[in-house]
């Protein structure tokens, strides 16, 4: 079948959905599309439970085929939900897919108007008209298609980093690794048991680290980060520093060095619980298994350079950058976990409040007590778990420590299970020790995570429910603390809990440097601060930049298996373009017309994907000139230098003034 030419006169097919009851509930769809049926230009107009079942799109390809429709309206829910799908269904029938027009009747209409069926009929129609309108003034954009470099960069090597590249380097291609920290491993290798199977968490990563170790087409670089980012999807040249560690590879881990140090701080891996030198060995199964300096701590006394036998410290060490050219982009960036204000239930007030991670350090077998509980040089006779600090703080209800403070309001997910198995741990080693857990709500999803809640009431684990207007209170007693707090199982009867321990489930947090992230690769941040994904249901792991996709709790809360499995999918989506060593790119960009542009720099200052550039040009009049131009392949069609251009020198494909204006006109009754 020939294509079809926008230049024909509009034949225009109008296909309103009912979307169940979404839409047919309020809207009187059939009415509808009565009304759009008598539109000008409008050959057929058809209403249908769901648009974007097979039925239905079959429907359109064969109105397209049998009435010669050279323009498709749907009228339905969210372009950004189904858009893709129609324009496919326009391509496939011969139609170019930005011939085709997208009515919102539901989130715009009968979702917000749910009360008001026949106004909110009325809004449905001036919809569509709206739509039948721009329609007639599309015009056809021809696809583009660029060249992709086969290399992918991953960002992070936590579980799903490591995931990431190493499913990315079995399809057999090269993979840059860059991680900020010394080590690889992220927030696992902190963890002793994990759930729902009860292995090491360091079980779970030597496999892992080992393989990336050992894959020649990895190239990992600890102590790095990345500095800037350019380019679009299959084009990215990402620039990296490797900061420097100043002990070089010929380090043995023989521990000389740090007898030798004079410096001594909190160890972070331990989160403060133990002490560490100013070089040191990040952690025993550590890799790469060589020490590494604190810039911060380091007072470059040379004391570990005299008692390094193998000459393996360099104090003067530089930085190194270097730039890659990578065709996808993976973060994996992780989480930090919530650090509570100080007074917050007590925390950094009393010594023995403490947080569920430094929980999980101290029940380690390899952690700074050995797996130890270490209170006074005797074993807990009470230990008192307060669920949801750092989690679901609503405003009005929390009431922050800080003025400035971020509330949390979303549900880290994986707290209440982390904090039953390590109930359940400490009733095991620990037989004669009460247990309460303080909760508001437990949340243990997941295949198997349950039984954890189980196994926590059959240990005689003492569940109390508080609500969170009335938080427990932790204050200083006679020979420990005590917790005070409203019970709602017992008919809030006021309970007073003598206890040797308080542990705070803290939930997870985006990482501290985040911004940082976000400004240098342009990608979008929800309002809990996590990355954001393009769509939560059909796009989970990738980001609105094309060629950047999302793994692990960069996203969001998550545990280890959703993670590893997210990484999983992250590679499968990075490798789809590197498979096809080419990228068809979306031809809804800005245009310029270089005969009115002054080259301001305007529409250059607010670009957020750097697709814009000021250019010095030589015209036919030999006098240099400065115009704008636009990196089609980068650009993403968010209109913003439109709006920016002082002389109108700058319009946007596929929504042009006129079809704005035209939108308008039919809205107030033209």
């Amino acid at each position: 079948m020939s294509r079809l030419q926008e230049k024909d006169e509009p034949r225009i097919g109008v296909y309103i959905c009912h979307c169940g009851t979404n839409i047919a509930g309020v809207v009187d769809v059939g009415d509808v599309a009565k009304y759009a049926a008598a539109l000008p230009n409008v050959v057929v107009a058809r209403d249908y439970l769901y648009m974007c079942s097979a039925p239905a799109q079959t429907m359109i390809t064969e109105d397209i085929k049998e009435h010669k429709l050279n323009r498709v309206v749907v009228a339905s829910c969210s372009p950004r939900m189904h858009e893709p799908t129609f324009r496919k269904v326009c391509d496939e029938a011969g139609l170019n897919p930005y011939l085709f027009e997208m009515a919102n009747i539901r989130e715009h209409c009968s979702w917000v108007h749910s009360r008001e069926p026949e106004k909110a009929t009325e809004k449905a129609k001036d919809l569509v008209k709206m739509a039948v309108a721009r329609t007639r003034l599309l015009e056809k954009l021809p696809k583009k298609e660029v060249g992709v470099t086969i290399r992918a960069l991953v960002i992070g090597a936590g579980v799903s980093g490591l995931r990431a590249a190493l499913d990315l380097a079995q399809r057999g291609f090269d993979v840059y690794l860059i991680e900020k920290a010394p080590t690889i491993g992220g927030r696992t290798a902190q963890l002793g048991e994990v759930f729902p199977t009860g292995e090491v968490a360091s079980d779970i990563l030597r496999p892992m680290i080992e393989a990336v170790a050992s894959n020649q087409r990895i190239r990992l670089f600890t102590n790095s980060e990345v500095e800037a980012v350019e380019g679009f999807i299959g084009n990215f040249k990402v620039k990296v520093v490797v900061n420097p560690r100043y002990v070089t590879n010929e380090c043995d881990a023989c521990r000389k060095c740090e007898k030798a140090c004079p410096v001594t701080v909190p160890n972070d891996f331990d989160f403060g619980l133990s002490q560490r030198k100013a070089i040191y060995l990040p952690f025993e199964e550590a890799m790469p298994r060589t020490h590494v300096i604190d810039s911060r701590t380091c007072t470059r006394c040379g004391e570990c350079v005299e008692a390094c036998e193998r000459k393996a410290v360099d104090l003067e060490e530089k930085p190194m950058k270097f730039e890659v050219d990578v065709g996808t982009i993976v973060v994996a960036t992780g989480y930090d976990p919530y650090e509570p204000p100080e007074g917050e239930y007590g925390y950094k007030t009393y010594d023995k409040v403490i947080t569920l991670p430094q929980l999980e350090r101290l029940m380690d077998e390899n952690g700074p007590t050995k797996g130890q509980l270490p209170l006074s040089g005797t074993a807990p006779k009470s230990v008192v778990f307060v669920s949801c600090v750092g989690s679901r703080q609503e405003a009005g209800i929390y009431k922050p420590i800080k003025a400035d403070q971020q509330l949390n309001r979303y549900c880290s997910r994986v707290c209440c299970t982390a904090a039953l198995k390590s109930c359940v741990e400490i009733r095991k080693k620990y037989p004669d020790a009460r247990v309460f857990y303080l909760y508001r709500d437990i949340r243990t999803y997941g295949k198997g995570y349950e039984d954890y809640y189980r196994k926590a009431s059959e240990s005689r684990v003492l569940f109390l429910i508080y609500r969170p207007e009335e938080p427990p209170s932790i204050s200083a007693g006679p020979s420990g603390l005590i917790v005070t707090v409203r019970d709602v199982l017992t008919q809030n009867e006021t309970l007073v809990i003598p206890t040797d321990l308080v542990v705070l489930n803290v939930g997870m947090v985006p990482r501290a440097d985040a911004s940082d992230i976000q400004a240098k690769l342009k990608i979008a941040r929800s309002v809990d601060g996590f990355f954001q994904e393009a769509h939560a249901k059909l796009r989970p792991v990738d980001t609105p930049l094309d060629g950047i996709y999302l793994a692990g709790t960069a996203q969001g809360p998550k545990d280890i298996t959703e993670s590893s499995a997210m990484g999983s999918a992250a590679a499968a989506k990075a490798a789809i373009p590197l498979a096809r060593g080419k990228v068809e790119v979306e031809p809804i960009v800005a245009v310029v017309d270089e005969e009115l542009c002054k080259g301001c720099g305007r529409c250059e200052e607010v670009c957020e994907y750097n697709a814009i550039k000021v250019e010095e040009v030589q015209p036919l009049v030999k006098v240099p000139m400065l115009v704008a131009r636009v990196t089609e392949a980068q650009c993403k069609g968010c209109g913003s230098c439109v709006v920016a251009c002082p002389i109108g020198a700058i319009a946007m494909k596929h929504f042009t003034s006129k079809q704005i204006q035209a939108m308008i006109t039919a809205a107030l009754g033209g």
